[in-house]
């Protein structure tokens, strides 16, 4: 009989770990798909990604005019510009309004809106944290005027809702 070198079975001893390696992968895939689902379908992505519907073209008349005016944009300068740049469009903010200067007493604070819409954050990184940083509200009409009137003679400040 002639020699010929022994027989090897491929992947004998191996098999079981291939196997356990697919499956961690099935596994972390399946986790990845159901995160990135949940993600997608929280309340708060849906806030964040879809913008409000704008009205048809055709719609005129007072309904079209008191709808656009209950919200209006208005830019607004908070005194700390390192806040802004924690805001997010979409956020929910209170605006507060300190007497500038402050009195020694501390009373002078009021709140100047609540739930306000955070719309824009231009340049939240830029300029001097003494200057403060500007941000674009959504919020009534009403509000809007208080805010813009208030500006200039106060030191605004924002806190998270």
């Amino acid at each position: 009989m002639p020699f010929f070198p022994p027989l090897r079975v491929r992947g004998g001893q191996h098999a079981l770990r291939r196997a356990m390696r697919r499956r961690r992968r099935a596994v972390a895939a399946g986790l990845a798909v159901t995160a990135a689902a949940l993600a997608v379908s929280s309340p708060q992505a849906a806030e964040r990604t879809h913008p409000p519907a704008a009205p048809a073209p055709r719609e005129r008349g007072p309904a079209r005019e008191a709808r656009e005016a209950r919200v209006v944009s208005a830019p607004v300068r908070i005194a700390d510009a390192e806040t802004v740049r924690l805001l997010r469009p979409g956020d929910l903010v209170d605006v507060i309004a300190a007497a500038d200067p402050p009195s020694p007493s501390g009373g002078e604070a009021r709140v100047l809106a609540t739930g306000a819409r955070v719309e824009r954050v231009p340049g939240a990184g830029t300029g001097t944290p003494e200057a403060g940083a500007l941000i674009v509200l959504a919020v009534p009409r009403e509000t809007a005027r208080v805010l813009v009137g208030t500006g200039p003679s106060s030191r605004l400040a924002v806190t998270l809702c």
